[in-house]
């Protein structure tokens, strides 16, 4: 394995003839499905360059990348709360997932929030300029086909999270 190029939170490697992305020192995400006690999933919507476009996603984060030790539960709660404003009662690990496996080594690890209690605004830091949508859950499919046609991009971790609802 060679690594082509290197930043600080990514690498482009090399291995025979295939190349791919990979998170420095294996570095993951923690992604969670928050569930509201009315039946609405609380999703984020902000501006992605690798795609020149706003995206709908579920709110997620890096694991460690801001702290020596970090797990990834203690993540998805300062995660959760930085980008929606809100807090988690409870906490179900649902598991481990690939985001692309043919082009990245990025996994993530998926958690389901649910007694949420709203402690903030939300928004994200460093001026991520994030949007909380709160949709309920009979209304999702809509909602989303309305941002596709919107412009929007649709994160696909939202179909994974739709299938465990």
């Amino acid at each position: 394995m060679t690594v082509k190029w290197q930043g600080k939170y990514l690498e482009v490697r090399k291995e025979g003839t295939w190349e791919y992305a990979a998170r420095i020192g294996k570095m993951g995400a923690a992604v969670i499905l928050a569930i509201t006690d009315a039946r609405e999933i609380v999703l984020v919507e902000q501006y992605r360059v690798a795609h020149g476009a706003r995206s709908i996603e579920l709110p997620a984060g890096l694991i460690g990348d801001t702290e020596a030790g970090d797990t990834a539960e203690a993540a998805a709660a300062r995660e959760l709360h930085e980008e929606t404003g809100f807090e988690a009662a409870h906490w179900e690990d649902i598991g481990d997932f690939a985001t692309s496996p043919g082009m990245s080594s990025e996994m993530f690890t998926l958690f389901k929030a649910t007694g949420l209690t709203r402690s903030g605004a939300g928004g994200g830091v460093d001026n991520e300029d994030i949007t909380v949508h709160i949709v309920p859950l009979d209304g999702v499919s809509a909602f989303l086909a309305a941002q596709r046609r919107a412009g929007l991009v649709i994160d696909c971790r939202l179909i994974v999270a739709m299938g465990l609802l």
